[in-house]
């Protein structure tokens, strides 16, 4: 299991979002066991204290549960609450396209506020993304992690937990649903996930020029470009 390298000053926080990323996206689900302090420790590259602080913080908000000399575990995807509210427990063809139009609307306004909110740090983060996909074209299981890492990046970049939040709880539901057709259609397939990559750096590249509209856009221009693949899917 592989792990974005940390830029952020507050290390605890990084770790916990990136586990939070990956519970969201169906990468570890309620009732798997964490990796162990130790292994997270050599993979984030920092101390045992500040490993140790972010599994406290999981835990705190219910995502994870620590049991005496066992380790820890998922309790619950992140956002669970939000979704018994919206009523979005199951999913069928129908619900899933009302989650793609929902996606779509969130995600073009996380990328206009970004533009306007992002640091240097943020930057440097999506950057960081962005090319650690390059040479991950065509590899399904590595493309998927780096896209979700871009999406809640991105929507981290606003500055917004609302708008985190939301993004974690539509993406959780989506990929239970088309999981493994997201997967063969689009990142095991080198000219289509090149192509999103180069949609990746055209909305990063709009973002770092602070044009709202412009990085609006390009999202929209790329989610449409995924939403024509996976309705295909869906519609059969």
């Amino acid at each position: 299991m592989e792990f974005a390298r940390i830029q952020r000053s507050k290390i605890s926080e990084e770790i916990a979002e990136q586990l939070k990323a990956r519970i969201a996206a169906g990468a570890l689900n309620p009732g798997d066991k964490l990796p162990s302090v130790k292994e997270l420790t050599e993979q984030f590259q920092v101390g045992r204290s500040t490993v140790r602080e972010a599994l406290s913080a999981l835990q705190a908000t219910g995502i994870i549960e620590t049991r005496q000399g066992e380790g820890s575990y998922v309790k619950a995807r992140p956002g669970d609450g939000l979704k018994q509210a919206l009523g979005i427990a199951s999913l069928g063809r129908k619900e899933t396209l009302e989650l793609l139009e929902a996606r779509k609307a969130l995600e073009a306004s996380n990328a206009s506020i970004a533009a306007q909110k992002r640091t240097l740090t943020d930057l440097a983060r999506m950057d960081e993304i962005v090319q650690r996909m390059e040479p991950q074209l065509g590899d399904d299981e590595a493309g998927e992690q780096a896209d979700v890492a871009f999406h809640l990046a991105l929507a981290e970049a606003t500055h917004n937990s609302i708008m985190v939040r939301l993004l974690q709880t539509i993406s959780s539901q989506m990929e239970l649903a088309i999981r493994e057709t997201r997967r063969l259609q689009i990142y095991a397939n080198r000219r289509v996930s090149e192509r999103l990559w180069l949609e990746h750096r055209a909305i990063v590249q709009a973002v770092r020029e602070g044009d709202p509209e412009l990085a609006r856009r390009k999202m929209l221009e790329h989610l449409a470009h995924v939403e024509s693949i996976l309705h295909r899917f869906l519609k059969d």
